[in-house]
């Protein structure tokens, strides 16, 4: 998936959900850079990822509403 169109406060989708009581696929980008931290939609607890492995487990980019 390309990622370049990816910005702040976004929120992303992804193939695992986190594993929090809600089970939540989606994720809120809070920091870009060589590794995307995100925040978890349901708990708020932040994940940490590397580009590589993010664009490997990225499901889709959600649009604005």
């Amino acid at each position: 998936m390309d990622t370049s169109s990816l910005k702040l406060l976004d929120i992303v989708e992804m193939k695992k959900p986190h594993p929090c009581v809600a089970r939540s696929h989606l994720f809120k980008i809070v920091r870009l850079g060589a590794d995307i931290k995100m925040s978890c939609a349901a708990c708020g607890r932040t994940v940490m990822l590397d580009r590589a492995v993010f664009n490997q487990k990225i499901k889709r980019i959600l649009p604005k509403p």
